[in-house]
């Protein structure tokens, strides 16, 4: 099969940069994460294209980001939290090994919470994640073949759940 060895999905701040490096770095291949992407291609900062250009234009580069990544990175691939809003994005990670990184709203809101780079939780953090979460968490579930919690888990601890759920052994 080609493609990513592992897709990393979930809510904002949930780790999955940083728990795809330590991944990457575990597996002896190369982390990719398509937000970094959309940063590079536009020239700007997530948070200026929401607020210049809107939630809608930001979602196609993001589709078209993961659709990308997918295609051409072979290591591990981390998603941006809102990338499973896409009915294609859905259906082409069917085929990939996915996992969910979850974590509960007092986790979110500690590292979220005050993050102004954050454009979908600027007015009530508690509130908006909620909300992000009840209208996510059923596709995050959808397309991922494991869910690994990360709530009071450290980076490493998240990395190890991952390799275990996914039963990949380090490189």
């Amino acid at each position: 099969m080609s493609g990513p060895l592992i897709v990393l999905i979930g809510p904002m701040g949930v780790g999955k940069s940083t728990v795809g490096a330590l991944l990457a770095e575990r597996l002896g291949t190369a982390f990719r994460d398509t937000d970094a992407d959309i940063v590079a291609t536009q020239g700007r900062e997530i948070a200026d294209i929401f607020l210049e250009d809107g939630e809608p234009v930001f979602r196609e580069f993001e589709r078209q980001a993961v659709r990308t990544a997918v295609a051409e990175h072979d290591g591990v691939l981390a998603l941006g939290g809102g990338a499973i809003l896409d009915e294609t994005t859905r259906t082409l990670l069917g085929t990939h090994p996915v996992v969910y990184l979850s974590m509960d709203v007092e986790e979110a809101v500690k590292r979220t919470g005050l993050n102004h780079a954050r454009p979908l939780l600027l007015v009530n953090p508690r509130k908006q994640w909620r909300e992000l979460m009840d209208a996510r968490r059923h596709l995050y579930d959808e397309v991922a073949r494991a869910v690994v919690a990360t709530d009071g888990r450290t980076p490493e601890e998240v990395a190890e759940a991952v390799l275990d759920a996914l039963e990949l052994k380090e490189a």
